[in-house]
């Protein structure tokens, strides 16, 4: 199942907006590659590449709410961390078991599922903040 990018997604912040689209590009990648049966190895590629890519974005994120002094930046902040550990359990389930259906349904939960509230409810609400500056 691929998850579509969309308009009503974007914080008005380019370059968070082109991390979020790019985050959307490499994640149906990952997902495709499940759903064609490939092996762990490439699946454990484009895993090791989220979550690099993820600590980039975040890293971002963090470096423009402290820059703008948005409120929200600590519990933000907060929500990036337990992303990371759930990211890391993910990991070892693809070690423990492989891309199994159990394993493409927690990406759609951790990942998929997290991303898109996330970046609706949170990211947007950074959006909203720095659109008043």
């Amino acid at each position: 199942m691929a998850i579509k990018w969309h308009e009503s997604l974007s914080v008005g912040v380019p370059e968070i907006d082109q991390q979020h689209q790019e985050l959307f590009r490499r994640l149906n990648q990952l997902l495709e590659a499940c759903n064609q049966g490939k092996g762990k190895e490439s699946v454990r590629e484009l895993v090791n590449f989220l979550q690099e890519y993820v600590v980039e974005h975040f890293a971002t994120e963090e470096r423009l709410q402290k820059q703008h002094g948005f409120p929200g930046y600590a519990e933000h902040r907060a929500k990036h961390a337990e992303f990371m550990r759930a990211a890391g359990e993910l990991k070892f389930t693809l070690e423990e078991q492989g891309p199994t259906l159990p394993f493409i349904i927690a990406v759609n939960k951790v990942v998929v599922d997290w991303l898109a509230q996330h970046i609706s409810k949170m990211d947007k609400e950074f959006g909203r903040f720095l659109a008043t500056k």
